[in-house]
């Protein structure tokens, strides 16, 4: 059969689940565990309500295997430290039994009993009273099953689950400091749609039972003889953003053995009044009936300005809310609901040929970052998962690449949505040379189908994409382009994470000096990294405290190690530009520095062609799924480090920068509309913080969506080997819009002589307050001497009890100040983090004292960051600078 052959085989073939739109789903719970070899009764007999669980463990669900095993005190935190290295393979070699009891609704009499999973990994078969209610494969695959051959209204029934791991967990290699990091992946990609990263990459090691087990929900739910499913909903947006009409398909299935007359009642929401909508079907006996509905049969569906969704940065993320349900005389179907966002989604300019991300009309410059996997054993809660969007969105970012789909998962989408995050959302194949191709293609298939109808409502969803860095083999191709032309017509079908239209991946991965990041090849960038030390704090909570201040195997098993990142090369270069490396304390000081000129350079180095040569970057990655010291944003307990702010400063609206590569002073306008009558106002002060230049430059236009020269950075000749260039971008009536600091060496990359910079104390005043469910901290910032303020970091703790409180959001951290100047910032956190407790704000920088304050918002220096409250400890050894 040709590739598109097997395609409609397969989707003719393909049950379509329903279960993440039913209204009345409730949670399964109890559940208890155990390694099928332990068990010796039959399948039957497990699933027999009599079947007693007595030496079984308590699960959790969902979670993994791992999950409830830790939770039960076999194993201690895989995550921290090195005790991973002693949980064993052997996870991964066994099925296990996953049982719990649960009462039917008596209100489901004279109706269909649903059971609905909405993921396992990586295989399961479902026995319910004793029987066999069916089977499913794939982690990204729903199972739905009708159970009510096999349960009653108003009774307890059984249900018992035997999970089996991926046939091909491989073989894994343990990060070490003597043999690095490894090779990425292995067999385990031959399995397809599951956590292959779970074998062990360079940014995780292997986790030991691979990710099995129950990892989303379990609902139970009630149907009448028609069900609803398969509902899409698409727009046509005209090209003025005035108007919109929306088309319905959706499919309506009859259990029953007889015809059934009824109907399609529908209502969207999410603008003025309600939209209505009925039409009369008839579905014959055990059969379905595809439903279409667009503004020709129902009028109302041509929507007037319409609410638009929007990424982030460029408007607001509005959303809709349609509802559907089948009225059959008195008996009406459980309502089933879909949200989706009115957008229009182009790939290409005229002026290019490169993927260039338009959206309702405005070009987007695709910022972003790359998640390798959500969490390492999947403990992703929602309010977890909300956070590290919400820090997406802080540091103006507008897409997220989900890579090689690790990430999947319902309320990764909606968050999506909500922040405007836009999303390059992958398949399940590796690159070639990570593993094999995949060998099982029906349930490959089965689960990249269900994968899209599942999801494809959600405007987030930007690109689809096959594989990473490589192409699938070409009748594997071939099959999905014609599914995904069923599937979803409406997005870019790439099937090369790092070929195509102009895109590329490859890294590099390593730290390197910002003005590398201004030569480039590729237009779209889909991989490039650095490693990103966390705080101090989040390092002392990752592992013990004998492993601080020697870099060994610990470190290794947290990423820092040879590898793409260069991990083992990393101290070294770290004391060559910043000098000699005191202890960790100095240790995450000057690389808090070197996270801030990287991640700034990063961006900025596209930022000075945009829509010339290049249209997008996503760096590698954005997202840790486990304690690390390279590639992120923020560290896995939720706090950023200088990385979210040099990447929040490069990627704002509009922004100022200067050209580390050749010294211009660009002014970047990341919105549609023309800037007028702007100022560059350029200060240049010497390495004892004195103003050596002071120029003011005129920027009379600057067109929507371009980078423009405002001029060219005048250096005095006779200024100091290190010194620094402060941009402040304003408006007509001196308004500041955008500004940006700057250490710049005549030789470029020794910075060694920053260690004599003079200390420089920074008074802070503040106010608190309750909005909401948050505490709102306003602080600003003065610097009261005449040094330069450093990289002034601010920590939120509890004050009686001095832990930190994460998650929090800060509008800016990392702030250098030069003499004289205040900065006003806010502090967001969840007033239940504080714990009844006082907010205490801790203050560390490159060179920065605080004076304490113990009124209002309490301040204090943060002593614990500070290289002289430790001793001595050589950890990067003085010969190597």
């Amino acid at each position: 059969m040709t590739g598109s052959k097997i395609a409609l085989a397969l989707l003719s073939l393909m049950p379509i689940p329903f279960a993440s739109a039913q209204q009345d789903n409730q949670a399964l719970t109890g559940w208890k565990l155990q390694d099928a070899a332990k068990v010796a009764a039959s399948p039957a007999e497990i699933a027999a309500a009599n079947f007693k669980t007595g030496d079984w463990y308590t699960a959790t669900v969902p979670g993994t295997v791992l999950t409830t095993l830790v939770n039960n005190k076999v194993y201690p935190e895989p995550l921290y430290g090195e005790n991973m290295r002693s949980i064993p393979e052997s996870l991964n070699k066994t099925s296990y039994w996953y049982r719990t009891t649960f009462t039917v609704p008596a209100a489901y009499k004279g109706r269909h009993t649903w059971l609905h999973f909405a993921g396992i990994n990586y295989s399961a078969e479902v026995w319910v009273n004793g029987h066999k209610a069916g089977e499913m494969r794939g982690a990204f695959l729903r199972g739905d099953f009708d159970i009510s051959a096999y349960v009653q209204p108003g009774k307890t029934a059984a249900l018992a689950v035997l999970v089996s791991p991926q046939p091909h967990p491989g073989v894994p290699h343990e990060h070490t400091a003597a043999l690095g990091v490894g090779k990425n992946g292995g067999e385990t990609a031959l399995d397809g749609p599951t956590f292959l990263s779970t074998i062990g990459w360079d940014w995780l090691p292997a986790i030991r039972d691979r990710d099995t087990g129950i990892w989303l929900p379990v609902t139970l739910s009630s149907t009448g003889p028609v069900i609803v499913k398969d509902t899409f909903v698409t727009s046509d947006l005209a090209r003025t953003n005035d108007a919109a009409d929306l088309s319905i398909s959706t499919t309506a299935t009859n259990l029953s053995p007889k015809p059934i007359q009824g109907t399609l009642v529908g209502t969207v929401k999410g603008q003025g009044e309600p939209i209505s909508f009925r039409k009369d079907v008839t579905i014959g006996a055990n059969s379905s009936e595809a439903i279409s509905l667009d503004k020709q049969s129902v009028p109302a569906l041509h929507l007037q300005n319409p609410k638009l969704w929007w990424p982030n940065g460029y408007g607001p993320h509005n959303l809709y809310k349609l509802t559907l349900r089948f009225e059959t005389g008195k008996k009406t179907s459980i309502e089933q609901s879909t949200q989706f966002g009115i957008r229009r989604i182009e790939y290409q300019v005229a002026d290019s040929e490169n993927l260039t991300l338009s959206v309702n009309g405005v070009r987007i410059m695709a910022r972003g970052g790359n998640w390798g996997l959500d969490e390492g054993m999947k403990r992703i809660t929602r309010e977890r998962l909300d956070a590290q969007f919400h820090m997406h969105a802080l540091a103006n970012l507008n897409i997220i690449r989900n890579w090689v789909g690790q990430s999947t998962s319902p309320d990764f989408y909606d968050l999506a949505d909500q922040y405007g995050i836009l999303l390059w959302d992958e398949f399940f194949q590796p690159n070639p040379s990570d593993g094999p191709d995949v060998a099982d293609i029906p349930t490959y298939l089965a689960n990249v189908s269900d994968k899209v109808r599942r999801y494809r409502n959600h405007p987030s969803i930007a690109v689809w994409c096959a594989r990473n860095e490589g192409y699938p083999p070409k009748a594997l191709d071939d099959t999905l382009k014609t599914m995904m032309a069923q599937l979803d017509p409406s997005r870019l079908y790439q099937s090369n994470s790092a070929d195509g239209r102009g895109v590329s991946s490859h890294g590099p991965y390593f730290w390197r000096s910002p003005r590398y990041f201004y030569a480039f090849n590729e237009s779209f960038k889909t991989e490039v990294g650095s490693v990103s030390v966390p705080t101090i704090e989040s390092i002392q909570g990752m592992m013990p405290k004998k492993d601080w201040e020697t870099i060994n195997d610990d470190w290794a098993q947290h990423d820092m190690a040879i590898g793409a990142q260069r991990g083992d090369e990393y101290p070294i270069t770290l004391a060559r530009r910043y000098g000699h490396i005191r202890n960790l304390a100095d240790f995450v000081r000057k690389a808090q520095l070197a996270n801030y000129e990287v991640f700034r350079g990063m961006y900025e180095g596209r930022n000075a062609e945009m829509f010339k040569t290049t249209t997008g970057i996503l760096t590698w990655m954005s997202h840790p799924a486990q304690p690390s010291f390279v590639w992120q944003l923020y560290h896995y307990d939720l706090e950023p480090n200088a990385s979210l702010y040099a990447a929040k400063k490069a990627a704002e609206k509009i922004h100022v920068q200067l050209n580390e590569s050749n010294g211009a002073i660009q002014i970047v306008n990341n919105t549609p509309d023309p800037l007028a009558n702007l100022s560059v106002h350029a200060t240049i002060y010497d390495f004892d913080s004195k103003l050596s230049s002071d120029k003011t430059y005129p920027v009379a236009q600057v067109a929507g969506s371009t980078t423009v020269k405002a001029a060219q950075i005048e250096v005095p000749a006779r200024i100091s080997s290190i010194y620094f260039v402060k941009l402040d971008l304003t408006t007509r009536d001196g308004s500041l819009v955008s500004t940006n600091v700057y250490w710049q060496n005549v030789a470029q990359d020794d910075f060694t002589e920053l260690t004599k910079l003079r200390p420089a104390l920074v008074d802070v005043t503040g106010t608190s307050s309750v909005e909401g469910d948050n505490t709102l901290l306003t602080l600003t910032l003065h610097n009261s001497t005449d040094a330069i303020a450093l990289m002034t970091h601010l920590q939120l703790h509890k004050k009686r009890s001095g832990d930190r409180v994460l998650p929090v959001f800060y509008s800016d951290n990392y702030i250098s100040l030069v003499p004289g100047e205040s900065r006003t910032l806010t502090i967001q956190a969840a007033t239940k983090d504080l714990a009844g407790d006082s907010p205490l704000v801790l203050l560390d920088g490159f060179n920065v004292n605080v004076k304490p304050v113990d009124s209002g918002v309490s301040i204090a220096p943060n002593e614990n960051a500070d290289p002289l409250h430790w001793p001595a400890s050589n950890i990067v050894p003085e010969k190597t600078e």
